[in-house]
């Protein structure tokens, strides 16, 4: 008898933005439901969008997503006029906001959204309380990638 092949969930991963993790020590993440457009879901199904300038805005008690490019696709609908750049709306328990608020008047401290996805029917965002890295820390960070990747070649080669 052949042993039954456990299925891989599906990635419902849409876009990272592996920037902000390159730039930002990332210290806790929130999900965040996000107000779109038509147009702009039906581009997200295409992963027609990039987080890479991407940033959250505390304002007014809410938080915006702003510098998150979602390209309209030539088939949506001629009626609406399609704004890539518009700022979205995140939506966050009161609790989650003021938690992110608190943090974000520490010096050093930011919100960045690392990552877009789909959790059933719905576009989520993930948003990360983040600090930024020093030149030094990010050298670091690529070097213990690189000795990770060398181990796994050394110890492929002697399993051979």
């Amino acid at each position: 008898m052949s042993k039954a092949k456990k299925s891989k969930a599906p990635d419902n991963t849409i876009i990272r933005n592996k920037k902000a993790l390159h730039d930002y020590f990332v210290e806790d993440s929130f999900e965040a439901g996000m107000a779109l457009e038509g147009w702009e879901v039906k581009s997200l199904r295409e992963k027609k969008a990039q987080l890479v300038d991407s940033y959250v805005v505390l304002k007014d008690g809410e938080a915006y997503l702003l510098g998150c490019h979602i390209n309209p696709l030539n088939s949506a609908s001629t009626h609406v006029i399609a704004d890539p750049d518009r700022t979205k709306k995140l939506l966050l328990h009161k609790k989650e906001l003021a938690k992110l608020f608190a943090s974000v008047q520490q010096k050093g401290h930011t919100c960045v959204a690392t990552k877009l996805y789909w959790k059933g029917h719905l576009i989520k965002c993930q948003v990360s309380l983040a600090k930024g890295k020093k030149d030094h820390d990010k050298r670091d960070t690529e070097k213990d990638r690189e000795w990770q990747i060398e181990k796994q070649r050394i110890v492929r080669h002697k399993n051979r």
